[in-house]
């Protein structure tokens, strides 16, 4: 921009107004009358009133924005008081954006905007101030040209020149807005400046400004003051061990310790410790710059200064606070899993709304001493294998905009490998949690801790109790690592765990942490991660293009049914990629182009079913004396057959199957109750006085145990002994007592999912786990009958009719 001609703006015409004017919106800016601004127009609409200004008209009103973040305010965005003004000179730059000079000439209220398009135009009143001319006029003139002179010196940005030319203005008015158009104002100061009608009011609220800008440059002048003092001093200090260096090297004496020790001192510096870990790092670095490379120590030293440097004691990564980013983030990862979601979410609603009012919060009241604000959050995800564990947590990073890490627990059985080793022990390193941290370089990654139930103990320590600090929001604010010996805040972690089964982590850790059950797919959610996740996922594996494989329902529902039976995907996921090897083989041999797998093609890609499904089921308790029962297991629910068989004999019981205590004595009290109910149940009252009674569970590789399979027990007996057979389209889950009473069980989610997976339409709960069947999709709960029973009596009726065909009836 060119310099301004102050003569030739003089010269401007100042009447003959027009009874319109365009109305050019201003962004954080202020045009007073009197004065010469520079401005860039890059909107469409503005660019065609500058346009037209030049080309017919001289004169348009410049009345800023109320909101200067708007780039194409209403009407109704706009202040009513401006200025009239007049385009001096345009520049035209490459971007497309005019640049323009404009003359302010007189001040303007607007009356009524008449149009908006192409852009937007008003009717105006000149709006003139007084001008008073007495002794008090002239004091508050000369007060604000001192106050600008020294501003001017204080800054320097202001030239001379232009210092010069508004200390000559003779005119109050013309001084105030001279001398307000080069201070840094604020829009609703300038703005305010603008509608004051009294000049000398104007005056006074200009000195105000003034003097609160001159307070603040004094400060900062201060400021810089006693920081360039600082600065020279320590320019002088290094000023000084450069030329020592200089003459050590003249000398010979300047060797590589001493070398090393100064890059370990800018290490620290630049480490941002906590103030503990940096006293600990200078003292250690002062032993090491007085020990001999030769020495023993001097590694040992060095090491542990190398470790304590390249921890993230301040890299923290910002968190994305958007809830709705992460909600598609964890749908476009994961099918399903909804309490997970929801728990995240509701983790990052809570953060964000705290930052937006902590002010507000701390001014409620002080802090609460006795617990401490926490800033992580440490879940548990329980579940059986492949249902998508361990991949949530990687989403769940994605979604927080976080690093993510993870460790595997599985079979650690030294304390040392979550704590460290002493430092010492030769080889002694920090534990595999500040490792991870080093590895991922900040302190707050989601840090995922896979299979903590995997965790063992022995002689070496228990890992488990290592874990109670690491994982206890108040405590982990000062983790202490036995290599490091300083605390280390591991309390804006997110700690999530994973693990199979619950009963074996330790009740003080599993406090610790918020459980988050994930139960087994149905088979419809398998279908949907089929086709959503899998199968993009396994053709991308095998080279293959979307229009050269696909799968229909039909084909994948047989997959899950036949070749598969599992509460995860692993296995669907493995034969889906075994039907796309089988694709990719044949393409590569010129056989095929295109494929749709259906129904009738899955048996001659995989195979033989391995799964026979209802029909294996329905064929097996044909024969008096076979139960079906419900079981779960750390990978998912199961099917349990309970076999009853007699033979001549003497009153002798017999119990195989790999049974646990608890079930063996669940069978001996299921086998009391029915001989003490054998009149009721009309049994022969001689059969167990002349037979011996054998009752087994298949699959005796495996162990079993718990109460669950009480009422499972006493109806394979009770099929034995009256030598009528069971429902085959029946399962059964509850723990029986002495007399006859069905107790409560747990894992009903994953038994019911089971029964469902294997085609079973009937089920037998406890009446007090009729609750539990709320967790079920309502797909399951409509697809099976559910018989609830207080006592076993309730459960004579059905267990040996026809299958009913109402849905959720509820025995008593």
């Amino acid at each position: 921009m060119s310099k301004i001609d102050w003569k030739e703006i003089d010269k401007l015409p100042v009447s003959e107004y027009p009874d319109q004017l365009p109305i050019l919106p201003l962004r954080g800016v202020v045009v007073y009358p009197q004065t010469a601004v520079p401005l860039t127009v890059g909107q469409p609409r503005s660019i065609r009133l500058i346009e037209d200004v030049q080309a017919g008209g001289h004169y348009v009103g410049l009345v800023a924005s109320r909101d200067p973040s708007l780039e194409n305010p209403d009407p109704d965005d706009l202040y009513t008081t401006g200025s009239i003004a007049t385009v001096h000179r345009l520049f035209r730059a490459p971007d497309g954006t005019i640049r323009l000079l404009v003359q302010g000439i007189d001040r303007i209220t607007i009356r009524e905007f008449v149009e908006t398009k192409p852009y937007i135009r008003a009717t105006f009143s000149r709006a003139p101030e007084t001008v008073e001319d007495d002794i008090e006029i002239e004091a508050l003139v000369r007060n604000v040209r001192e106050q600008f002179e020294y501003i001017a010196g204080l800054t320097g940005s202001i030239p001379e020149e232009i210092v010069s030319s508004i200390l000559g203005l003779e005119d109050p008015l013309a001084s105030v807005y001279s001398i307000a158009n080069f201070q840094r104002l604020t829009l609703e100061d300038s703005q305010a400046l603008l509608e004051l009608n009294s000049t000398a009011e104007k005056l006074k609220k200009l000195i105000g400004l003034l003097v609160h800008e001159t307070e603040i440059l004094e400060i900062g002048q201060k400021i810089q003051d006693q920081a360039r003092s600082e600065i020279d001093k320590v320019q002088r200090e290094y000023f000084l061990r450069e030329q020592l260096k200089a003459i050590q090297r003249e000398l010979g004496d300047m060797d590589q310790e001493a070398a090393e020790a100064d890059e370990f001192r800018a290490k620290i510096t630049e480490a941002r410790m906590s103030p503990e870990a940096e006293k600990q790092a200078l003292y250690e670095l002062d032993r090491l710059s007085r020990l001999p490379s030769a020495a023993a120590e001097y590694g040992v030293i060095r090491t542990y200064l190398d470790w304590l440097t390249t921890l993230p004691w301040s890299a923290l990564t910002e968190d994305n606070l958007d809830i709705h980013h992460a909600r598609a983030v964890l749908d476009a990862d994961h099918y399903a899993l909804e309490d997970v979601k929801e728990r995240i979410l509701e983790y990052l609603a809570v953060r964000k709304l705290r930052l937006e009012r902590r002010e507000a919060l701390e001014a409620e009241g002080p802090e609460d001493y006795i617990r401490r604000a926490r800033e992580g959050v440490i879940l548990c995800f329980v579940g059986p294998p492949g249902v998508g564990k361990t991949s949530l947590g990687r989403s769940i990073a994605r979604s927080l905009g976080r690093k993510f890490i993870r460790t595997s627990l599985g079979g650690i059985r030294d304390e040392a490998e979550i704590r460290g080793h002493r430092r010492t022990y030769i080889g002694a390193l920090p534990g595999r949690i500040l490792q991870a941290l080093r590895r991922v370089e900040t302190r707050n990654p989601v840090f995922m801790l896979d299979e903590i139930d995997k965790l063992n103990s022995d002689y070496r320590g228990d890992p488990a109790s290592a874990l109670l600090e690491v994982l206890d929001p108040e405590q982990n604010a000062e983790f202490r690592d036995h290599y490091l010996e300083v605390g280390f805040d591991l309390s804006q972690v997110m700690f999530i765990t994973t693990a199979n089964l619950l009963d074996l982590v330790p009740a003080p850790l599993l406090d610790r942490m918020e459980v988050i059950r994930i139960s087994g797919y149905t088979e419809r959610e398998k279908i949907a991660i089929a086709q959503g996740y899998l199968i993009p996922r396994q053709l991308r594996e095998n080279g293959l293009m979307k229009d050269e494989l696909a799968f229909s329902e039909n084909s994948l529902q047989a997959i899950i049914r036949s070749y598969t039976r599992e509460a995860g995907v692993r296995e669907l996921e493995r034969r889906i990629g075994a039907v796309c090897r089988k694709i990719v083989t044949k393409i590569a041999e010129g056989q095929l182009a295109q494929v749709v797998v259906a129904n009738g093609t899955v048996r001659e890609m995989l195979g033989r079913p391995r799964y026979r499904g209802t029909e294996e089921i329905m064929s097996r308790t044909t024969i008096p004396g076979i139960a079906t029962g419900l079981a779960w297991t750390p990978t998912g629910g199961d099917i349990l057959f309970v076999e009853a068989t007699h033979m001549p004999g003497t009153n002798q019981f017999q119990l195989t199957g790999s049974l646990g205590d608890v079930m063996q004595e669940s069978a001996r009290a299921a086998l009391s109750f029915v001989r003490s109910r054998v009149k009721q149940l009309n049994l022969d009252e001689a059969f167990f006085e002349k037979h011996d009674i054998h009752i087994h569970v298949p699959s005796g590789g495996q162990p079993k145990d718990g109460p669950s399979a009480g009422i499972t027990i006493v109806t394979a007996l009770i099929s034995l002994v009256s030598d009528r057979a069971v429902r085959g389209d029946l399962a059964m889950t509850g723990e029986i007592t002495l007399r006859g009473q069905v107790l409560p069980v747990g894992g009903i989610k994953e038994k019911v999912l089971a029964a469902h997976r294997s085609g079973l339409r009937t089920v037998i709960l406890p009446r007090d786990n009729e609750v539990d069947l709320d967790e079920l999709p309502r797909e399951i709960r409509d697809s099976i009958e559910f018989i609830f029973a207080d006592q076993f009596d309730d459960l004579l009726p059905v267990i040996f009719s026809k299958p009913t065909l109402r849905k959720n009836r509820k025995k008593k």
